[in-house]
């Protein structure tokens, strides 16, 4: 198991947009609990407008332009392209897709690559809805939207896993590459298209129950536009898959 360990190689892929108040606290978080991992950060920047490109530079001055690497966009063009995009500059066998705002905290990471190895899954997921899991700052409305959006999901779709939504992921880089060319959404249903599409052409999913904490600085991207795309993907995902 240690020589697979060793042999294992990680791209961590971080799409941002106005995170520069988080960016150098994810980084550094990242490098203090993978000591000894071979891994990459690959930040996919849409043009943030506060600062972001800045900061994420002064950060490839500390921790060098190979360990972090900045491929910026011009402006945003959705998370789904964001990952597609992040993909074309990973170098690593495995490729780790996690938020910029500190909802996903760095210290699960080595959870996710113990389970991977352990069981040879092709993805690992984070999920909030099993023991051990949970959310830290959100008002009881969002917790039930959550939760109601989850098990009506596992209702109609049975993907075989608990959290649909949750975007702390760990892939195998040639699945992520099979499974991201199949998907067709572009936001916030696209986390959710990814695992039932994963789950529809047999790959082995594993979860790592985690704690979400809803972010600190910046303003949450979650609406009500986002609720209802999230049913209209539910709706496309149970005709088409």
């Amino acid at each position: 198991m240690e020589q697979q360990k060793e042999a294992n190689k990680y791209s961590i892929i971080i799409p941002t947009y106005n995170e520069r108040l988080n960016i150098a606290l994810i980084v550094y978080l990242v490098f203090k609990h993978l000591k000894d991992v071979d891994f990459e950060i690959i930040v996919v920047d849409d043009g943030s407008p506060d600062g972001t490109q800045e900061v994420v530079k002064q950060l490839q001055q500390v921790y060098g332009e190979d360990c972090v690497l900045l491929r910026a966009r011009p402006k945003k063009l959705g998370l789904g392209t964001a990952y597609s995009h992040g993909m074309k500059h990973a170098s690593r066998n495995f490729v780790v897709i996690m938020d910029a705002d500190l909802s996903h905290h760095p210290k699960y990471l080595p959870s996710f690559i113990r389970k991977q190895i352990e069981t040879g899954a092709n993805i690992v997921t984070g999920t909030r809805y099993v023991q051990g899991g949970g959310v830290h700052g959100w008002n009881l409305m969002r917790k039930l939207t959550s939760r109601r959006a989850n098990v009506l999901a596992q209702t109609l779709l049975w993907p075989g896993v608990s959290d649909l939504t949750e975007s702390f992921r760990l892939y195998k880089r040639a699945v992520l590459e099979d499974v991201i060319s199949t998907c067709v959404s572009k936001g916030y249903v696209f986390q959710m298209e990814m695992i039932v599409r994963a789950s529809r052409k047999g790959y082995h999913i594993e979860e790592v129950p985690i704690t979400f904490v809803d972010r600190v600085y910046g303003s949450s991207k979650f609406g009500g536009s986002e609720i209802v795309e999230y049913l209209k993907g539910l709706a496309y995902l149970l005709v088409t898959t």
